[in-house]
């Protein structure tokens, strides 16, 4: 069956999301999105776990089953912070997990290394190697996939805190590792120019802290498998039956280019060089980007594709191109109102935005938003370049407008409203 995965998300329990962030409606925005196996996000938190057990039920697939059937997959993200060859490191991993009685098993392994009750996303001091002996330790079934592996702050080779090669990172258990989940900021072309991912699988997947439906879904992996456990660890680590993955433009991620959001500078690799990676106007630092770490670690020209390569297809979600045809923030009326037009109860948005005939588009909206989705559909839709925790912005008829400036926890009380639904919404 084709399986649209989205196994990297976060419950209400982790930083910067709302208490709205609850199975049911990622269950329901997941059907909005056509995203049709999710993952539950935070596993290990005590309480997370409880409600997991609570509202899920297990029948030997692998895969758990809400109220209403909607599949879920045990999936929870790791952040460890220690040094190692003199250097800070900070690494975040996806964790998956067969059934939830080895849930359970992590939660107490875990809870020998620290707390697990005060955020979705805990951290500990111990470095990759010694972590993936643990998962491993716990049960064989268990996946370790290291998460936005290019991300400047907490991945595999971020500029800040990484390491050059996934050997140096995970040692002697480099041998447990299959996937790469590629982020926001870079997509598959990019990481085809480093001749030693080719042995890995490369994923791509949400990371939605936010509510707000845009964010779950807007980047996931196709399959073609049984909707079961081993046959979805099968396909990682094989690639038998991964179709494709869908990604959104490199640009729009929030770390593409070299920058510094407060002082409005962004650059690219060579202009970053020139400058000597000193912002020029506070005359500190920038925080290097994605595009400049890549440049600085490939051994292959733009371009290349290896053999083996699983394809992929650039699509910016929905709501934003909406958002960019209108000159207007996604979170306002008029884009939901478009978007609802368009996206129904029995009309996914990725059926809108890959598979609706042109006749039915212009049926139901204009020619402006028709041809921005046919253009988004080949992957034609031009990006001003995020950095430095900016998302990137489409460019398009309307005045493009940043949706948001950082990413940093809210407060619960000071949430927008999301004006479709009048939940609130913590990016």
């Amino acid at each position: 069956m084709k399986v649209i995965a989205d196994f990297h998300v976060h419950s209400h329990y982790s930083r910067a999301t709302g208490k709205e962030l609850n199975l049911e409606n990622l269950e329901k925005y997941g059907r909005i999105k056509g995203v049709n196996l999710i993952g539950t996000g935070d596993f290990q938190h005590p309480l997370w776990l409880k409600e997991l057990k609570e509202k899920l039920t297990e029948d030997g697939s692998g895969i758990l089953r809400s109220k209403t059937g909607f599949p879920f997959i045990l999936q929870t993200e790791i952040s460890l912070i220690y040094t190692h060859g003199g250097k800070g490191r900070k690494v975040h991993n996806i964790v998956l997990a067969k059934n939830l009685d080895i849930a359970t098993h992590i939660q107490e392994a875990l809870l020998k290394k620290g707390r697990l009750d005060y955020d979705g996303r805990p951290i500990f001091g111990m470095n990759c190697i010694e972590f993936t002996e643990m998962m491993r330790g716990v049960d064989d079934s268990v996946e370790i996939i290291p998460a936005h592996i290019w991300t400047p702050w907490f991945s595999l080779f971020g500029s800040m805190s990484g390491f050059d090669s996934v050997k140096e990172c995970f040692g002697d258990q480099t041998k447990h590792i299959y996937a790469l989940e590629t982020g926001l900021s870079s997509d598959p072309a990019m990481n085809w120019r480093l001749s030693q991912l080719d042995r890995y699988t490369l994923v791509s997947n949400s990371d939605a802290h936010s509510f707000w439906p845009w964010r779950l879904g807007r980047e996931c992996n196709v399959f073609d498998i049984e909707l079961t456990y081993d046959a979805l660890i099968h396909a990682l680590h094989t690639r038998e039956g991964l179709l494709e993955t869908i990604e959104v433009d490199p640009n729009y991620g929030k770390y593409h280019l070299d920058g510094h959001r407060n002082c409005k500078v962004c650059m690219t690799p060579k202009e970053s060089l020139q400058h000597k990676k000193i912002c020029p106007v506070c005359k500190r630092p920038l925080t290097i980007g994605v595009l400049h770490r890549v440049e600085a670690l490939a051994d292959r020209e733009e371009g290349y594709q290896p053999k083996n390569a699983v394809p992929f297809r650039s699509l910016l979600p929905l709501s934003d191109l909406i958002a960019g045809v209108l000159g207007s923030a996604v979170a306002t009326k008029k884009v939901w109102e478009v978007y609802y037009k368009l996206v129904t109860k029995e009309r996914s948005e990725y059926e809108v935005c890959l598979d609706m005939e042109e006749s039915e588009l212009r049926k139901l909206v204009d020619d402006k938003m028709v041809d921005a989705i046919l253009r988004n559909r080949k992957g034609n839709i031009k990006i001003t370049p995020g950095y430095d925790g900016e998302y990137g912005v489409p460019v398009l008829d309307g005045a493009p407008k940043k949706e948001m400036k950082k990413e940093t926890p809210a407060k619960k009380s000071s949430a927008k409203k999301d004006p479709q639904t009048g939940l609130g919404q913590f990016c």
